[in-house]
């Protein structure tokens, strides 16, 4: 069979995709291999209607509202092959199968990568973030780390005050020159140059290479990213440097370079969020419904 529309990767993006295409009578087969970008945070924020949800009970509402429409079909696996074919594209899963479609939607997102050190992972998500909009509301204006991971670290820094008292740990990362230093005075924030050793604690307790104990309620770093699935690059989709790592050049549409092959959330933004996904997923399942009219 070829299918109308292949969607590759089943989370927010994806999903909403896959809804303006159902809804177009399309056929289409989601692809995904169930692991969540945010699977380690107990609640979503910042999503109109869905606020203060749990990320998995979003998704698997949505992913019940889609499979109703009888022209959407789910397959459980992995992505690992992406080549051009005479009927549009043909995939290779993990488990072997070879699929077709004619067009073909990434939304496969892409891969947190934190710094080394001890206590940061296991936090990730629980006192330990990158989205102040997703999670700063419930820190309910108390003591707030932002761990410098590059110069960008510093937006992080600036922003974070309307949260609540920040500490800005450059780490050995980043050094703020004068211009930024003021900047950093007028925000009231708390500049700490001495390296980190590790975090330990309930929430998040920065504990400094000389054994100083620095209590905040969560501690907000900006990672380094990397895609999900090497697709994009398979297909010679177009990437461009963002403030986080690489992401997937795309039009107003959400086309990539590549004719016929579009792009949507996470590995297609800058900076992304569930509300953002949600929207970029819309938008790419419109404008590939269209370029299957129009061209």
């Amino acid at each position: 069979m070829v299918y109308d529309v292949i969607i590759v990767g089943g989370s927010y993006a994806g999903l909403s995709a896959g809804l303006q295409l159902a809804r177009a009578r399309r056929n289409v087969l989601v692809l995904d291999s169930g692991l969540r970008r945010n699977r380690f945070a107990e609640t979503s924020h910042g999503f109109l209607g869905q606020d203060g949800r749990a990320p998995g009970q979003i998704a698997d509402e949505a992913r019940a509202q889609l499979l109703a429409y009888p022209s959407v079909q789910w397959l459980t696996d992995t992505a690992v092959e992406a080549t051009r074919a005479d009927s549009g594209f043909d995939l290779r899963t993990e488990s072997g199968q070879w699929l077709s479609a004619k067009r073909l939607i990434l939304a496969s997102g892409v891969i947190d990568e934190l710094p080394d050190i001890d206590g940061l992972r296991q936090r990730w998500g629980q006192s330990v973030f990158h989205c102040p909009y997703c999670h700063g509301y419930e820190l309910n204006q108390d003591a707030i780390g932002v761990l410098a991971t590059s110069p960008m670290s510093i937006h992080h820094a600036l922003l974070l005050p309307d949260w609540g008292p920040t500490t800005f740990f450059t780490n050995n990362v980043f050094e703020p020159d004068a211009e930024q230093l003021a900047e950093l005075d007028r925000r009231g924030v708390t500049l700490e140059t001495r390296p980190v050793s590790h975090i330990r604690g309930e929430r998040a307790d920065v504990v400094l290479s000389d054994g100083q104990v620095i209590a905040v309620a969560g501690l907000f770093a900006m990672p380094r990213t990397r895609m999900a699935s090497p697709l994009a690059e398979q297909l010679g989709c177009t990437f461009e440097d963002g403030p986080m790592g690489p992401f997937i050049q795309t039009d107003a549409t959400q086309q990539t370079s590549v004719a016929g092959v579009f792009a949507c959330g996470d590995a297609a933004l800058a900076a992304g969020s569930v509300a953002l996904a949600v929207g970029d997923g819309a938008r790419a399942g419109a404008g590939t419904h269209r370029s299957m009219i129009f061209g």
